[in-house]
C-alpha cells in the first residue's frame, strides 16, 4: 500500500482511538483514562499477535511437510483429533520461539469481549472445552484479573501492568463500550506490521495525553522527530544503550527502528533505563514487552540522583530528555558525589547534574545526546559556567544543535541538544576531531504541523545528521554560514566558553543583505566605532558651549 494510504489508515485509526478515550473522559481525569485506554490496547495487541501466530500453527499442523504435522489417521474421531490440535495450540514454546508474547486464556481479547456483558455471578467458560472456575464479578475485575494472569505468565511484567480497573469510578457499561470499540481496531494490515501500528497508537496517545495533562505530560513524552534526530546522529548499532530519564522508552523504540532500517541485529543491543514516575515506568516496560525487546529498567521506579538503579553501568550510548531546569533535585545527594567530576551542579537547576550523570555512565569510547534548555549553553550563574568550561577544556563536547521553538507540546522553553564523546580520536571510520566542536543552528528548519506545534521533516533530520556525520568523517563537510561551523577550542575560549551555535555559524549572505557575514561585521564594527567617536566629539562641544554660558557639566 502506498505511503499516502498508510497515513490515511493511521489518521482514521487516530480518530477512532481518541473516540475511545472520549468515552471515559467525562468521568475520569487524564492520568486515569490514559491507563484505562492504554491497558486495554495492550491486551488487544498481545491477543491479536497471539491469534496471528495461532492461525499460522493451525495451518502448519495440517501440512505434512511441516514439523508440526498431526496425521488425522492416528485418531479415532474428528473430536479426538481436534482435541489434540487444541492441546498443541496451547504449548507455550510454539509462541515464544517466534518472540510472540504468551497470552493465557483468561486474558485473550475474545474472552474479555465475550464475557464482559455477563451478569455478576456468571461462570466463564473458555474455548477449547476448558472450563475455568472463574466467576464473573464485574467488568473492571475481569480486566484486572486478565492483566494479573498475563503478569503471572510473563515474569518480566511483574509490577508493570496497571490493575486498577475495578477501582475506577466509572459506569461498567462504558467499559463494555470501550472494549467493543477497541475490538474494532485492526492490528493486521496489508503493509504495516502490528508493532508499527501499535507504536503509532502509543505515540499518538502519549502526545495527546501530554496535551491533556499539561506540563506534567512532558515527563514521559518527547516528540518522535527529536528522538529520531538524536538516534540518527548517534547511530546505536550495537552495545549498551542507556536512558536515565526514559519516560515511556521513546529512545529505545527509535533505536530499534534505526537498527532494523539499517540491517542490524536487535540482539546486539542491550537496553538500560531508569524512571522515577511509577506509571510512566509501567508504560515503558509495556512498550518494550510488546516489541519483544529485552530490557533492564532496574528493580523499581526510582530517583536517578538518589537511587541509581545501574551504578556499575558504562554504556556505549546514552540518550535522554530529562525535565528542563529541574529545581531541588539534590536533596539526599552528597556534594562530593563521584559523578560531579567537573563541578558541583547548583541546587536550583539539574541541567548539569543530568549531563554529568550521563557522562559518569559513559564507556571509554561512548557517546551521548542530551536535550537541555538553551540556558545551559550560556549560563554563568551558580558554577554552571565553570562546569561548562571544564567540559570544553577536557574536550568532551562534540556537537551543539540549536533547535527551533514550539517543538514540545507542554513547554515553550527553547531547547538544544548536547552531543558529547569520551573519545574524539580517529576510529571506526571517523577522523580525529580532537580540539574541535561542530555547531549547528537548526532554528530555521521544520514546519508548523498545526497552529501551535512545529515538527521536523525527514529531510530536516537527514540534513542535520548528514552534516554531523560528514564532519566526523571529513567527507564533503564545509562550513555553511547561518547553519553550521566547525570551531576550535581556542575560538570557543574567545567566546568565554559559551556554546550557543548562533555565535559561531554567523548569518547567511541573504540575511546580511548579500554581503558576506565577516565583511559586513567588520564594516559595521568600524562604522559603530566612528559613530561613537562622533558622539564623543559632539558631547564635548556641547559641554564647552554650556560652560561658556555659565553652566557646569
Amino acid at each position: 500500500m502506498p505511503h499516502q494510504e498508510e497515513q490515511k489508515f493511521l489518521a482514521a485509526l487516530d480518530k477512532k482511538l481518541w473516540t475511545a478515550a472520549d468515552k471515559l473522559r467525562s468521568t475520569l481525569d487524564a492520568a486515569q483514562y490514559k491507563h484505562a485506554v492504554l491497558g486495554l490496547l495492550f491486551v488487544k495487541y498481545v491477543s491479536d499477535a497471539f491469534e496471528i501466530r495461532r492461525k499460522e500453527l493451525v495451518a502448519q499442523f495440517g501440512t505434512s511437510e511441516h514439523e508440526y504435522f498431526l496425521d488425522r489417521a492416528d485418531y479415532d474421531s474428528d473430536e479426538e483429533y481436534q482435541a489434540e490440535i487444541n492441546d498443541e495450540l496451547e504449548i507455550r514454546d510454539y509462541y515464544t520461539e517466534k518472540n510472540v508474547f504468551w497470552v493465557p486464556e483468561l486474558a485473550r481479547w475474545q474472552t474479555l469481549q465475550n464475557n464482559a456483558p455477563l451478569p455478576p455471578g456468571s461462570e466463564i467458560v473458555v474455548k477449547n472445552g476448558k472450563i475455568t472456575t472463574y466467576t464473573m464479578r464485574s467488568v473492571g475485575r475481569l480486566i484486572d484479573d486478565a492483566l494479573d494472569a498475563i503478569e503471572k505468565d510473563n515474569p518480566r511484567l511483574k509490577g508493570v501492568l496497571n490493575k486498577q480497573y475495578s477501582r475506577l469510578q466509572i459506569d461498567q457499561a462504558k467499559l463494555i463500550e470501550l472494549i467493543n470499540l477497541i475490538a474494532t481496531i485492526p492490528f493486521e494490515h496489508a503493509s504495516l506490521h502490528a508493532k508499527d501500528i501499535l507504536g503509532h497508537v502509543y505515540e499518538y496517545f502519549l502526545g495527546q495525553f501530554a496535551l491533556a495533562e499539561g506540563k506534567k505530560g512532558g515527563q514521559f513524552y518527547t516528540p518522535k522527530s527529536i528522538v529520531s534526530l538524536i538516534v540518527e546522529m548517534l547511530q546505536p548499532y550495537q552495545g549498551r544503550v542507556y536512558d536515565p530519564a526514559m519516560g515511556s522508552g521513546g529512545f529505545f523504540v527509535q533505536s530499534e527502528n534505526f537498527i532494523k532500517e539499517h540491517g542490524g541485529r536487535l540482539g546486539n543491543v542491550s537496553i538500560y533505563g531508569q524512571e522515577y514516575n511509577h506509571t510512566t515506568w509501567q508504560l515503558a516496560a509495556m512498550n518494550m514487552v510488546i516489541r519483544g525487546l529485552d530490557f533492564n529498567f532496574g528493580k523499581e521506579p526510582a530517583n536517578t540522583f538518589t537511587n541509581d538503579q545501574h551504578p556499575d553501568l558504562r554504556a556505549d550510548y546514552v540518550m535522554a530528555n530529562p525535565p528542563f531546569n529541574m529545581k531541588e533535585w539534590d536533596t539526599g545527594v552528597s556534594d562530593d558525589d563521584p559523578r560531579w567530576q567537573y563541578g558541583k551542579p547548583p541546587s536550583g537547576n539539574a541541567n548539569f547534574a543530568w549531563l554529568q550523570h550521563m557522562l559518569y555512565h559513559l564507556a571509554p569510547n561512548g557517546s551521548l545526546g542530551l536535550l537541555l534548555a538553551n540556558g545551559s549553553m550560556s549560563s554563568n550563574t551558580n558554577n554552571e559556567g565553570q562546569i561548562r568550561k571544564a567540559l570544553i577544556e577536557n574536550d568532551l563536547v562534540e556537537c551543539m544543535v540549536a533547535l527551533p521553538g514550539q517543538l514540545f507540546t507542554n513547554t515553550q522553553i527553547p531547547a538544544c541538544i548536547w552531543f558529547l564523546s569520551r573519545n574524539k580520536k580517529a576510529r571506526n571510520g571517523q577522523r580525529d576531531r580532537s580540539g574541535e566542536v561542530l555547531f549547528i543552528d537548526a532554528r530555521k528548519l521544520g514546519y508548523m504541523k498545526d497552529r501551535v506545534l512545529r515538527d521536523f521533516r525527514k529531510e530536516d533530520i537527514d540534513k542535520i545528521a548528514g552534516t554531523f556525520h560528514a564532519w566526523q568523517k571529513e567527507e564533503g563537510y564545509e562550513d555553511d554560514a547561518g547553519f553550521c561551523k566547525s570551531a576550535t577550542l581556542v575560538e570557543i575560549a574567545k567566546h568565554d566558553h559559551i556554546l550557543t551555535p548562533g555565535r559561531y555559524v554567523g548569518a547567511t549572505e541573504e540575511e546580511a543583505g548579500g554581503e558576506p557575514f565577516g565583511e559586513k561585521m567588520a564594516r559595521l564594527t568600524a562604522q559603530l566605532k566612528e559613530q561613537f567617536e562622533e558622539s564623543d566629539r559632539l558631547q564635548e562641544e556641547i559641554r564647552q558651549d554650556l560652560a561658556g554660558l555659565g553652566y557646569e557639566c
